[in-house]
């Protein structure tokens, strides 16, 4: 069987978590495949609301393996506080549920080099999320990081341990004065994780593999979204890692060809948090309405997202990037009271148009959109799970979302829950 790749056209916080759980329930494994503790994956289940930030969102259907694969960067206390948290509502993931040894960890001085560097970039802040992310990653690529299998050697880890942080420490203390990390006591803190964690842990590529050759099905589910993509995104203002779909098989170690279908998922606006440039923002009531019918505010963080109208250079950019087979477009909802709604459908920039996503990240800062105005359909199409119920404003909307991006759309959320959602 073919693996199903979930992939953010956007910025991020696109919605993944809810249709990722709701494509769960027809799949074998769901298995994440790029990303840290920063992301935050939202899914609602009749009253009740879960935010998942490291372990798949296929964890609250019964019955699923749920893997961590090797290109995610590991939060171990988060990890454990994430599963606890489960475990308190009654979810028992033990033998459904594992962790890549391959994955690295993330340490108390990349947090530390996390925040230091916010705070003194040289003008160009970056707005992460603090959590270590990139300097974890930086260590991966540099070949100086520790994986999850490197806890259950204590004296390898305890070595390697002590060398990081003399090298961290030199450099804290010629930063800023700072004193630095205590590798003793990341040493006795990890080692306790490593035997809390010791029956989550294996081969998840080998299990994939395995369990591909034997006919099963997976969901690959990513973090972020294309824009924050580390080669394909708005360079520096992006995540560290992989977030478009070619993350798949480098982060979860399986071969390109198994790979058949990718699913895009697509707000019906546009939203972004941290820096960077954002061509149709609206810093206006109407974004402001945005933000408050949307709930745009960040699940990991909290943050306020930055909002605006859909962008279409944007999703016909995602759509070519990952080879989008169909999108997923959620929160049509929050469009509902709007009299007029846009869509941006180009850019200009010096007497120049442009109708394809420029590569110069300085260019896009600086760039007017080119706006289309449709008439809003002041109707409620919140919980809406039919087609032939929507309006017919929202329709031609959808339809000329097709049209600019270049992809049908599929699937249509029109709330939190599972069941308001339109399957075409």
């Amino acid at each position: 069987m073919p693996v199903t790749a979930i992939v953010g056209v956007q910025w991020g916080d696109e919605g993944k978590g809810k249709i990722v759980d709701m494509l769960s329930d027809r799949m074998d494994i769901v298995a994440r495949y790029q990303g840290g503790a920063n992301a935050g994956h939202t899914v609602v289940i009749g009253q009740d609301k879960y935010v998942l930030h490291l372990i798949p969102s296929g964890v609250l259907r019964k019955g699923k393996t749920c893997l961590i694969g090797s290109g995610v960067v590991l939060d171990p206390e988060a990890f454990l506080t994430e599963l606890d948290e489960l475990t308190a509502r009654g979810f028992d993931v033990r033998g459904s549920l594992f962790v890549s040894g391959r994955a690295h960890l993330i340490m108390p001085y990349h947090k530390l080099i996390d925040n230091a560097s916010e705070k003194d970039t040289g003008g160009t802040k970056l707005g992460t999320t603090g959590r270590g992310i990139g300097p974890a990653y930086a260590d991966k690529a540099s070949r100086t990081g520790l994986r999850v299998a490197d806890l259950f050697d204590p004296g390898y880890f305890s070595d390697r341990v002590r060398q990081a942080v003399s090298q961290k420490n030199a450099m804290f203390s010629n930063l800023s004065g700072d004193g630095g990390v205590d590798a003793e006591k990341i040493i006795e803190s990890y080692l306790g994780y490593a035997e809390r964690m010791r029956d989550y842990v294996g081969d998840c590529g080998s299990m994939l593999r395995k369990a591909l050759a034997a006919g099963k099905s997976v969901l690959a589910e990513g973090a972020q979204g294309t824009m924050l993509d580390l080669d394909h995104g708005t360079y520096p203002y992006v995540t560290s890692s992989p977030a478009s779909v070619g993350g798949v098989c480098v982060g979860l170690g399986v071969p390109p060809n198994s790979v058949t279908e990718v699913l895009g998922i697509m707000k019906a606006y546009t939203t972004r948090v941290g820096e960077g440039p954002f061509p149709t923002e609206l810093e206006d009531a109407d974004g402001q309405r945005l933000r408050d019918d949307g709930d745009e505010y960040g699940a990991t963080t909290g943050r306020p997202r930055r909002c605006g109208w859909l962008d279409a250079v944007v999703g016909r950019y995602g759509v070519q990037i990952n080879g989008i087979g169909s999108i997923a477009l959620t929160k049509l909802d929050v469009l509902d009271g709007f009299d007029e709604i846009k869509i941006c459908v180009g850019y200009q920039s010096g007497g120049k148009r442009y109708d394809n996503m420029p590569e110069e990240t300085r260019l896009l800062e600086n760039v007017t959109p080119t706006y289309e105005t449709h008439p809003g359909w002041k109707s409620s199409t919140a919980g809406v799970d039919s087609y032939d119920d929507l309006p017919d404003g929202a329709k031609r909307y959808i339809d000329r979302i097709e049209e600019l991006i270049m992809a049908p759309v599929s699937i249509i959320s029109t709330g939190e829950s599972r069941s308001a959602t339109i399957i075409r």
